[in-house]
């Protein structure tokens, strides 16, 4: 048994790991109204910055499920932490659109080692009923990462040019690389009362894990949930910035509202409220999750609808959206804990993560941007203004907005994909128990 003192000393670095990975990811949102600028490029340009992170997070994360289930999970986090924060710092030294377009790839590679070894970490340290609560600790690294990386990039931008945001999120990664190295490894299937250990079911980890239903029903909802966020996350600054008349300053603090200190209500009690529902029936974290979704789709409309220049209701709304959008993290990450064994936690991960980035997180700031760009051009040929560049830029503001509107319709369909994973999970729960019991290692 490991002391609490090493149990949350963990936690805190996989936090602040997690906080890096999401600083990291987001500079691009926070700065790319003026990197668009200095490469001239297109808003869907644009979007496929944010397309070359998630194309490698998504494939070379399957390798490191793998590794996180069977090598030292704090040596991946380590490795992993340094090379992304190197090729951080490469990001700002790009000459032209293709070697920042290859520099975010790289970051992507070494950020996909972050997810499955933290998870399979936690689901080692933390017994079925605290699990809930110790991933949304981990994932406060998500808003506080964003928040930080919109608050910090934006100030430097402003005040020294957005090749500096880059060097400065580079700057932490070398200390958490070193504070990794320092956590107490937990053997696999410590927190199990079972005695569980290594073991697994016969067969091949993909089929069984891709066999559960409720785990297909939560790739599934992972690629829409990600495909919203990341495209709102990735056009939020520059929205701000041509609708509501921001500088990238300002732009940058409303973001980094709506992302960070808006977003903790919904993630703190994403997983108390998941760990209690849990004791009221086996699904009832999936039935809160679905509700709390489906309760976010007016504030989105709200939002994306409130009139150019009030800023402070774009705030508000879009505010109580992403806290409710927030329930998700939790409470879906401990349920994949919960469904799976724990020797293959980490590859169940990666498989949901690479369908998670490569479906949705990929897709979605380029959709985005490709329907922006489509209603931009719209717009300025009913207004008679030409399709040149210079000409386009008065209606970016409006087409973006127009583009904005996919994201309530795709939350509808993912309430719904969510309580179709509420229906299967209690029997699959009760099923993995069962098999730990009957398979547990006896007690010598």
């Amino acid at each position: 048994m490991r002391s609490k003192t090493a149990v949350w000393f963990a936690l805190a670095v996989l936090f602040a790991i997690n906080t890096l990975n999401f600083f990291d990811r987001l500079i691009i949102g926070a700065v790319g109204e003026p990197i668009r600028r200095e490469f001239g490029l297109s808003d869907a340009s644009l979007g496929l910055l944010g397309t070359a992170f998630t194309l490698l997070y998504a494939f070379v994360g399957i390798p490191f499920g793998r590794l996180a289930d069977r090598a030292p999970r704090k040596w991946i986090l380590s490795a992993g932490v340094f090379v992304w924060s190197l090729l951080t710092a490469g990001t700002g030294i790009a000459q032209n659109y293709v070697q920042m377009f290859a520099m975010r790839l790289g970051v992507g590679v070494g950020e996909a080692s972050c997810a499955p070894a933290a998870t399979s970490l936690i689901g080692d340290m933390f017994p079925p009923e605290k699990r809930g609560r110790a991933m949304s600790v981990f994932m406060l690294g998500l808003p506080i990462g964003i928040a930080l990386s919109f608050a910090v990039s934006g100030a430097v931008a402003q005040a020294y040019g957005w090749r500096a945001a880059f060097f400065v999120a580079a700057i932490p990664g070398v200390l958490v690389a070193a504070l990794a190295l320092l956590i107490r490894e937990p053997s696999r299937g410590e927190s199990e009362s079972d005695g569980i250990g290594g073991l697994r079911r016969i067969g091949s980890p993909y089929r069984l894990i891709l066999s559960s239903p409720t785990m297909r029903w939560l790739i599934l909802s992972g690629a829409v949930h990600n495909f919203c966020l990341f495209a709102l996350s990735s056009f939020m600054t520059p929205f701000l910035m041509r609708y509501h008349g921001l500088e990238i300053r300002e732009a940058s603090l409303v973001a980094m509202t709506v992302n960070g200190i808006l977003t903790l209500p919904g993630l703190l009690l994403g997983g108390w409220v998941s760990d209690a529902a849990r004791k009221w029936r086996p699904n009832g974290p999936l039935l809160v999750v679905t509700m709390a979704v489906l309760l976010s789709v007016p504030f989105f409309v709200l939002a994306t609808n409130a009139s150019a220049g009030h800023y402070y209701a774009f705030l508000g709304f879009m505010g109580a959206a992403y806290a409710l959008m927030y329930f998700y993290y939790s409470t879906v990450y401990a349920t994949i804990a919960d469904v799976t064994e724990p020797s293959l936690r980490g590859t169940a991960m990666s498989i949901y993560f690479m369908a998670m980035y490569l479906l949705g997180g990929a897709f979605g700031p380029y959709a985005v941007g490709a329907i922006s760009d489509l209603f931009t051009k719209r717009a300025a040929a009913l207004a008679g203004a030409a399709a040149d560049a210079v000409s386009l830029e008065p209606f970016r503001g409006v087409g973006l907005q127009t583009a904005m509107y996919i994201v309530p319709l795709l939350v509808i369909v993912l309430a719904a994909i969510l309580f179709m994973a509420s229906r299967s999970v209690s029997a699959e729960v009760n099923e993995m128990q069962a098999w730990m019991r009957e398979s547990a290692e006896p007690e010598l």
